[in-house]
């Protein structure tokens, strides 16, 4: 009897190669639209990093339309941090005083935050509206401004407690900057341009009292210090003292 020949043996381990590459290949076939995926999200990864620094170091030089454009980038779908987006938008517009539209944009941002990054947002959005109050007390509507600062202490005054913790502190975009002093800033400022828009100007007299009124926007800002004054009672019983009269003044800071 004799063995097989080498053209035989050379002819199997063909055979075993062809099944081999063959299951390489469907192998290949099959992970492909994984491998895919995984390029695509490593991808988008570095571009939402990418388009964020160059928003944030843009808008720190002060160049706020690159720093818009580049927001804009991040806002395509943006399946990580849905907020970041409209939150950059709105804050670069700010900065360029195109105020109606950062409003809009950070209000687009407060449903998307969760948790502690709701703080910022809403600290912006504050800013932002306030500014409108100061352009319309430049134009002389000072009924539109009250309408202004009194939107812009609502949304201070309903600002989380927990956006004044330390943990909300290290997650702040502007570390050096104190959130919780920040928003005391905010709400007495906020507080004392309410009430100067509504007085009236000088040598004008006071409107004499005619009896009830119907409810006026009054109203609602009466109720905004009464939460005002009672959150800042709580602040103080837990502080066991209260806070200090720096950090009030006209000027409305620049957005975070």
């Amino acid at each position: 009897m004799t063995g097989p020949s080498h053209t035989d043996a050379a002819k199997a381990l063909l055979a075993v190669n062809r099944r081999r590459r063959s299951i390489r290949r469907w192998v290949v076939i099959a992970t492909l639209p994984l491998t895919l995926a995984a390029l695509l999200f490593v991808a988008k990864l570095l571009s939402m990093y990418a388009f964020a620094h160059t928003s944030i170091s843009s808008f720190v030089s002060g160049a706020y339309a690159e720093s818009e454009s580049a927001a804009r980038g991040q806002d395509i779908v943006n399946w990580f941090e849905p907020f970041a987006a409209p939150y950059n938008i709105g804050t670069a517009l700010g900065g360029a005083d195109d105020l109606a539209a950062a409003r809009s944009e950070l209000e687009r941002a407060v449903p998307l935050a969760q948790g502690l990054q709701v703080c910022p947002v809403l600290i912006n959005l504050s800013l932002v509206i306030e500014r409108q109050g100061d352009a319309a007390q430049a134009d002389g509507d000072a009924a539109k401004a009250a309408e202004f600062y009194g939107d812009a202490l609502e949304v201070t005054v309903e600002t989380p407690e927990e956006c004044r913790s330390d943990d909300a502190q290290q997650q702040s975009p502007q570390p050096n900057r104190d959130m919780s002093d920040t928003l005391d800033e905010n709400q007495q400022r906020q507080q004392e341009k309410q009430n100067q828009s509504q007085q009236p100007p000088p040598g004008q007299p006071q409107q004499p009292d005619q009896g009830e009124q119907p409810p006026t926007p009054q109203d609602k800002l009466d109720d905004i210090e009464d939460r005002l004054n009672q959150g800042a009672q709580e602040r103080e019983d837990q502080l066991g003292g209260g806070q200090g009269d720096e950090g009030s003044g006209g000027g409305t800071d620049r957005p975070w």
